[in-house]
C-alpha cells in the first residue's frame, strides 16, 4: 500500500493547496489511501461541516484532528455522524467522536488510523502512551496497516512515541508544529517515522498566521487576534510505502511543493 499523509491544512490557502496538488499526486504516485490533519482547516482553528465536506470531496479518506478540535460547536454533532473524522483518542471518557477507526481500502485490505495528542506544553489529557497500548489491544490484529497521527508540541515526546510504537505500527507521523522536519526514517520493526509532517497552508507566514500579527505579539506581549495569512502556499506531506502482508513500512519520503 502507498499511503499519503498531508500535514496540517491551514485555512483557505491550505484547502486551495490541497485541491491543486492532491489529484496530481494521486495519479503520479499511485496513492491508495490519504490521511490529512484538518484541525486548522476552517479559518485556522478547528473544522466545520462545510469545510469537512470540502476536504473529503477533494480526495481525503480520513481527517485527523488535534487541540483545536472543539473550536466550532457544530463539530460535536458532526464528529459523531462522520466516521472519517477522528479526534485525539486520549481525551477523557464521554467526549464525542472516536479516536481511531479501521477503514476498508479495497484490494489493499484494512487500514487502522489512530489519533493521539501530546501533553508536553499542551492540555493535560490522558496518557497518550498508555492509550496507544489500549487501542492496539482493542484492534487485536484486525488491521495489519496502522497509522498514528501524534499531534504534539515537543520533539522529545514525538520521538519517544516513535520508539515506543516501533515494530507495533506501520507509521508514526507527528503533526501540530507546522514545520516539516528532515528526520524521516524507518525505525526497527518497520515503523515509518517523522517528527512533523509540516503544514499545508500559506508559506509567507508564521506557521500559517499573518506575520505582522505574530511579530506584534512578540514585541509588545499584548493579546492579538490571529488571522490566517494569504499569498503563495506550501504543500507538505509524506508518502509511505507499506507491505500489505506484514504492515511494515518499506520507505518514507517527504513532499514539499510550493506555489
Amino acid at each position: 500500500m502507498r499511503l499519503l499523509f498531508i500535514g496540517d491544512i491551514v485555512g483557505r490557502p491550505g484547502r486551495r493547496a490541497l485541491k491543486e496538488n492532491l489529484p496530481g499526486l494521486q495519479r503520479e504516485l499511485d496513492i491508495d489511501f490519504v490521511v490529512a490533519n484538518g484541525e486548522n482547516a476552517a479559518g485556522g482553528n478547528g473544522i466545520t461541516r462545510e469545510v469537512a465536506r470540502e476536504l473529503l470531496a477533494s480526495g481525503i479518506d480520513v481527517i485527523t484532528m488535534g487541540n483545536h478540535v472543539w473550536d466550532h460547536k457544530e463539530i460535536f454533532d458532526l464528529i459523531e455522524q462522520e466516521k472519517r473524522i477522528l479526534r485525539p483518542a486520549n481525551y477523557p471518557p464521554g467526549v464525542p467522536g472516536a479516536g481511531f477507526c479501521v477503514y476498508e481500502t479495497g484490494h489493499n485490505g484494512r487500514v487502522a488510523v489512530l489519533n493521539l495528542a501530546g501533553r508536553v506544553f499542551m492540555s493535560e489529557l490522558d496518557c497518550p502512551f498508555r492509550k496507544a497500548d489500549q487501542l492496539l489491544e482493542q484492534l487485536g490484529g484486525s488491521a495489519r496497516i496502522i497509522l498514528v497521527d501524534f499531534h504534539a508540541e515537543a520533539t522529545s515526546e514525538k520521538m519517544a512515541m516513535g520508539w515506543y510504537l516501533a515494530g507495533r505500527v506501520s507509521a508514526v507521523c507527528g503533526t501540530h508544529t507546522h514545520v516539516q522536519t528532515a528526520d524521516e526514517r524507518i525505525l526497527p520493526g518497520g515503523t515509518a517515522y517523522i517528527t512533523d509532517v509540516g503544514m499545508t497552508g500559506p508559506r509567507d507566514s508564521v506557521i500559517g498566521v499573518k506575520k505582522e500579527l505574530v511579530l506584534g505579539k512578540f514585541l509588545t506581549q499584548l493579546p492579538r487576534r490571529f488571522e490566517v495569512a494569504s499569498g503563495p502556499y506550501q504543500f507538505n506531506a509524506v508518502v509511505i510505502d507499506i507491505d500489505d502482508e506484514t504492515g511494515e513500512a518499506r520507505e518514507v519520503r517527504r513532499i514539499q511543493n510550493f506555489e
